[in-house]
């Protein structure tokens, strides 16, 4: 009895740590307080499974401690090496290994049954333990693959590709509940049809979802991840895995909904939408003439700019120019030009990709602003500067129907007085749409890397100081 309640106090100790630890990352000041906190109740709650030994099992500790050392070790090298541009594909590597677990504990449950008879409610939390884990877990290795460059869109989709996870879905569901309502003596088959079923239609759902959407699909998983682990909490009836779960699952929801809220769309419109897919084949055809303009140029108009406002997109993470960029803004600062960064929602790969890469070259936070914040910063602004960022400034957002971003909120670059865009070359962005932008009379183009070319910048900055 001891020992039950002592369990008890060391799950709600380890709830308490990760709830607090969620509350601290609420600021870039206590994230990393936060950060420990979490993990260290997260180390609580797993040492407390491990003690607590489960009734008329063998309680393989030399195994679990085994396993254990093993993922420790890899996960602590992947975190030490990955870089700030992987990170996407290391969370996404992360989320499949979360869903996979939910999913062999659904299928160990499953070989369990035998011809025993179960409830409608543990059959459909079992169920859906298995598929979700299942759809994460392969969903999640795809995002990873699509995201390292290794598997393009175009090798994984096909036309109708979208009618056919439709039918895939309904597939599933019809097996899951042929299984719920036939399944005595036969639960283990339906098991195996089950997880191959969700298995493929993990791959496929995220098969025909690319570019600027890759962010909102990445969130998606990692609350189905969450949605998992807290349904196999359910089924262990293992309190500080149907908390965890629970946080996971709905934080990745609120990100989800607040993603689509930020390109004012739909969940449903981003997954059947191809918003940047391949299956789109949706590139505006925008053309005109652009100008180009020279590092000295550009350099003494910074210098004598009011307030410069820099827009990062993946394109900055890409050329690890972050750090650069701290310098230009250092040495505007110095000469009393304002400097401000503009932050959209879907920057990046990745929900917050920009804001930590940024944290990562010490930008102060107070000068990271959301989009309405720089929507308004705009107005006034002497020079807006974007480094590697296509979609979230492109007007056609606002002016063409016809364009796949239409309708979407972009940072309105084109209020300052003057736009200069730093790409390597007039090629459309990851999401494949042109950019009418280019072709404004505002606009000027500064081709390069963008390191090199914020280097440049800088030196020549230097020498227009003296």
């Amino acid at each position: 009895m001891y020992i039950a309640a002592i369990v008890k106090v060391a799950y709600l100790l380890g709830a308490l740590a990760i709830v607090w630890g969620l509350k601290y990352l609420s600021s870039p000041d206590s994230a990393r307080k936060g950060n420990l906190l979490a993990s260290a109740g997260m180390g609580l709650a797993i040492v407390t499974a491990i003690l607590e030994p489960l009734e008329g099992a063998s309680n393989n500790y030399l195994w679990i401690l085994l396993a254990l050392a093993i993922g420790t070790l890899i996960g602590w090298y992947k975190s030490k090496k990955v870089q700030m541009t992987d990170m996407p594909q290391l969370v996404s590597l992360f989320n499949g290994l979360g869903g996979a677990s939910a999913m062999v504990l659904a299928i160990i449950e499953f070989s369990k049954i035998g011809d025993a008879v179960i409830t409608l409610g543990a059959g459909l939390i079992l169920i859906s333990t298995l598929i979700i884990g299942a759809v994460s877990f392969t969903g999640s290795v795809l995002a990873y693959l699509k995201l390292d460059g290794k598997v393009e869109d175009k090798n994984v989709t096909f036309r109708g590709h979208n009618t056919v996870n439709n039918i895939f879905a309904v597939v599933i569901l019809g097996v899951a509940i042929w299984c719920l309502l036939e399944g005595e003596g036969q639960y283990m088959f339906f098991g195996w049809i089950l997880l191959a079923l969700s298995l493929v239609y993990g791959f496929s759902f995220v098969a025909p979802i690319g570019g600027a959407d890759m962010p909102v699909v990445i969130s998606l998983l990692n609350s189905l991840t969450g949605i998992s682990a807290a349904t196999a909490g359910v089924l262990f009836d293992n309190q500080i895995m149907l908390v965890g779960g629970i946080l996971v699952g709905a934080s990745g929801t609120i990100l989800t909904v607040l993603m689509c809220n930020a390109m004012n769309r739909s969940l449903w419109n981003v997954i059947v939408g191809n918003f940047g897919g391949s299956s789109s084949g949706a590139v505006a055809g925008a053309a005109g003439v652009y100008r180009e303009v020279t590092t000295s140029d550009l350099a003494i108009q910074l210098y004598y700019s009011q307030r410069v406002i820099i827009v990062p997109g993946y394109g900055l993470a890409v050329s690890q120019a972050q750090k650069v960029c701290q310098e230009l803004d250092a040495i505007l600062s110095k000469n009393n030009v304002e400097v401000f960064y503009a932050i959209h929602p879907v920057a990046g790969r990745m929900p917050g990709h920009m804001n930590v890469l940024l944290a990562e070259a010490n930008v102060s936070y107070e000068k990271l602003l959301t989009l309405e914040e720089a929507n308004e910063k705009f107005k006034g602004c002497n020079v807006s500067i974007i480094v590697g960022a296509n979609d979230v400034v492109n007007p056609a957002a606002k002016t063409d129907p016809s364009s796949p971003i239409y309708g979407m909120p972009i940072l309105d670059v084109l209020d300052s007085d003057s736009v200069v865009i730093l790409k390597r070359s007039m090629k459309p962005g990851y999401a494949g749409i042109e950019n009418p932008l280019f072709f404004e009379d505002k606009s000027k183009m500064l081709f390069g890397d963008a390191k090199d070319s914020l280097n440049k910048l800088i030196q020549e900055i230097k020498s227009v100081a003296g």
